[in-house]
């Protein structure tokens, strides 16, 4: 089995620590031996062997952090493994130099120095041990983080979803209902709004896995859902979509209009039965869409007009959940029209 990134980097780690015990312990205590008259082979070979030593333990302690994370309770082992293999490497250390060097004098120095050298020992494999348990803290953080991102991520998109299904069966059903009632009458109109209803459904699907479209592409779909409520209202419905070419290209979520639209229809054409005009405008700047969609609105009308509110709720909820922010969309109300206005940050 190939080894992870993360494993990959470890190791790197652990060599690269290692090497530089190796050269600097050896640097340092032929220096510092050199410096106290001690001749410069005795000190060179005391400290190779020493550094050799002390650097295989290092890399023991290391490995075996490399495979097991203690927990809190699990600390106090590690400091008995650091002290376990200070004494062996003190031990080692000094059975091999006895073999190395064949002078009984520097040996008797050595023993004085062992005390020292243990301290420097255990301090060096701790210094690895601790090395190696930030890391593994560090990626265990990365680990949860990326892991609480991906639920978060899964628990968004679900929820878009969610939200992008409850869009459609209001407006099926009552372009179903519409197509009823003109099978009758209108034979060839509701065969036409069902060809119709066939091509929005149909991009509706397509844009299932797309977050983020072209303004384009968004008005082109948006048309298809006028030309069947044209259908169904006839000539008391009127569209007026401005645009600023260069918009066009800019990004939004897919079907982020056709509830604000329908909405503006809904409540445009509740209470009369005079031709209403639906107005639609696309501006932009440098990294900001804006979009209005404004509808006739009566104030003073006594007529409770019932719905859940969900078009604008779930607009809002969804332009949360993409960008993060809660001012992506307003709504205004004069005496006569009513205003829905979303903001679009181009990412």
């Amino acid at each position: 089995m190939s080894a992870t990134p993360y494993t990959a980097s470890k190791q790197r780690l652990i060599n690269i620590s290692c090497f530089i015990i190796w050269v600097a312990y050896a640097l340092i205590q032929t220096a510092l031996l050199w410096w106290f008259d001690v001749d410069f082979n005795l000190a060179l070979n005391d400290s190779l062997v020493s550094a050799t030593i002390i650097t295989l333990c290092c890399y023991v302690i290391a490995n075996a952090l490399n495979h097991y994370s203690p927990r809190r309770k699990g600390y106090f082992y590690i400091v008995v493994w650091g002290l376990v293999l200070a004494i062996i490497s003190i031990s080692a250390d000094r059975w091999i130099l006895q073999y190395v060097l064949n002078d009984k004098t520097y040996l008797d120095r050595l023993d004085v120095s062992l005390p020292l050298r243990f301290f420097i020992h255990a301090l060096l494999i701790a210094w690895m041990a601790v090395i190696n348990i930030l890391w593994n803290i560090q990626q265990e953080y990365k680990e949860n983080e990326q892991r609480k991102a991906d639920a978060e991520r899964l628990a968004r998109e679900a929820e878009l979803y969610n939200l992008r299904q409850q869009l459609q069966p209001h407006f099926l059903f009552n372009s179903l209902n519409s197509i009823i009632a003109l099978i009758g009458r209108k034979p060839d109109e509701a065969r036409n709004m069902t060809f119709q209803l066939s091509d929005f459904l149909r991009g509706t699907l397509r844009k299932d896995d797309q977050q983020l479209i072209a303004l384009k592409d968004e008005l082109e779909h948006l048309q298809l859902y006028l030309e069947i409520e044209k259908v169904r209202f006839g000539h008391r419905l009127e569209t007026q979509v401005d645009y600023d070419t260069e918009c066009l290209a800019m990004t939004l979520p897919a079907m982020i209009m056709q509830p604000l639209v329908e909405n503006a229809i809904k409540y445009g054409l509740y209470d009369t039965t005079e031709k209403v005009t639906i107005s639609i405008a696309c501006t932009c700047s440098d990294r900001l869409l804006e979009i209005q969609i404004e509808n006739p609105y009566d104030s003073q009308s006594n007529k409770i007009k019932r719905g859940t509110g969900f078009g604008l709720r779930g607009v809002q909820r969804r332009l949360f959940l993409l960008f993060g922010r809660t001012d992506l969309l307003e709504t205004k109300a004069t005496t006569h029209i009513f205003t829905s206005i979303i903001k679009i940050p181009q990412l």
